[in-house]
């Protein structure tokens, strides 16, 4: 599993995570958003700590800046 998600992608998915986690809290969401919306939640969270999105891999989308470390390979 190649890492494929870059810092500032990281973070807007965790700032997106806990908006979506207030609107939960604040009762914005009912029961079929609020479920799905916690589904989101899990998923913008752990892809960020994995760095890895499934979703950007069968496009080839790349958010990772290349390390210098990769340019000599």
């Amino acid at each position: 599993m190649k890492k494929n998600i870059g810092s500032t992608d990281r973070i807007i998915r965790v700032i997106l995570a806990i908006i979506i986690i207030g609107l939960y809290l604040t009762e914005v969401f009912t029961f079929p958003l609020a479920a799905i919306s916690l589904f989101a939640v899990s998923v913008l969270v752990i892809t960020s700590f994995i760095s890895f999105c499934p979703i950007y891999y069968p496009f080839g989308i790349i958010t990772r800046k290349k390390s210098k470390q990769q340019d000599i390979k």
